[in-house]
């Protein structure tokens, strides 16, 4: 028999380069879901506590375990609420977005100040700026909550604030939309105002960072064999005569981790305001306890403990799937320390 040649699919997905680091802790929300029925906030944000597992009835009449009790690992994100402190409107044109104006909140906390500088309120009339910006309104519209987090309600030990935008649902009612912005102008929004149990949504945040590692943990590679000189952890042939360079799909050291990712169609079970029904003896490990309100994601969510997640509504809506709110019959307060 002649020599059979050997093949593999490529080591590590190509679909996540360059792998660098994120320019920022915070991560960014590139695309929002649009034309829901009811106006409304399309997105929340909280900070990652740890993870429990529950045990509910499955209620998806498509799954095979429909109507049986299942046990599923759930992430407690803990979400205090946010506080509405500007608006910003965007219009389009043929070279893209640009933004139209903006309304500032007259009273903020003693908080905010260590993250932005405020305007002089003494010569800040908010009613002809409104009116300003309404009179720029049109069908192409792009109407955006500015949000301040509120970490110094919980246990990480930062005060400082993040500033994050939210998309308010385009429903081709742009008067409406402002006005319902215009209405919540420095008041808190809460979770269960935006989002609701049972319902996908998609989380993005930053990943665990890992620092500089070689190919085998970064791409997965076969280590080589102990015979082999000079390296075992690398790749033996990192490309042909021609073209004389190696390509960037060749398997090499670099950062891993510390990425933003996506992870769509997480679902709420729970959306729990009773710190005392998650919070485990002794408080989460590495992140304290629960002091407010708090929700229960469906499997495991990137980044480590005290991160940033952004919430959104799923930018890609399952038809088939009820929303419902699920019945769980357990939640394990039990604190896992790893032996």
């Amino acid at each position: 028999m002649g020599h059979r040649k050997k093949h593999a699919p490529r080591h590590g997905s190509l679909a996540f380069l360059p792998r660098k680091r994120a320019a920022s802790e915070k991560a960014r929300v590139r695309h929002w879901l649009d034309n829901l029925e009811e106006i409304n906030f399309l997105g929340f944000a909280g900070f990652k506590a740890g993870m429990t597992h529950i045990i509910y009835v499955e209620d998806q009449p498509n799954s095979p375990y429909y109507g049986k009790e299942l046990m599923k690992p759930v992430t407690v994100i803990e979400v205090p609420p946010l506080i509405l402190i500007g608006i910003r409107v965007y219009n389009e044109d043929e070279y893209g977005k640009y933004v139209v104006g903006e309304l500032i909140a007259t009273e903020f906390n003693n908080f905010i100040t260590r993250k932005v500088s405020l305007p002089n309120f003494e010569k800040y009339d908010i009613e002809s700026k409104k009116k300003e910006i309404l009179k720029e309104l049109n069908n192409s519209s792009d109407i955006r909550g500015i949000f301040q987090t509120q970490p110094y309600q919980i246990s990480i030990p930062r005060k400082k604030p993040d500033i994050i935008e939210i998309k308010i649902n385009s429903s081709n009612q742009p008067k409406e939309e402002f006005n319902f912005a215009y209405n919540n102008l420095g008041k808190e929004i809460r979770a269960r105002d935006v989002l609701k149990e049972g319902e996908l949504i998609d989380t993005v945040s930053i990943t665990k960072g890992k620092g500089f590692q070689g190919p085998v943990k970064r791409f997965g590679i076969r280590i080589l064999s102990r015979k082999n000189s000079k390296v075992r952890r690398a790749v033996a042939c990192i490309g042909p005569w021609h073209p004389a360079r190696v390509l960037y799909t060749v398997p090499r050291a670099g950062q891993m981790g510390y990425h933003q990712r996506t992870e769509y169609h997480k679902r709420i079970m729970l959306i729990g305001e009773n710190e005392e029904e998650i919070n485990p003896k002794g408080g989460y490990i590495r992140y304290g306890k629960i002091q407010g309100d708090y929700l229960l994601v469906l499997g495991s969510i990137p980044g480590p403990k005290k991160r940033l997640i952004r919430i959104r509504k799923t930018i890609r809506p399952i038809t088939s799937y009820l929303v419902k709110s699920p019945e769980i019959t357990f939640i394990s307060r039990e604190s896992h320390q790893r032996k």
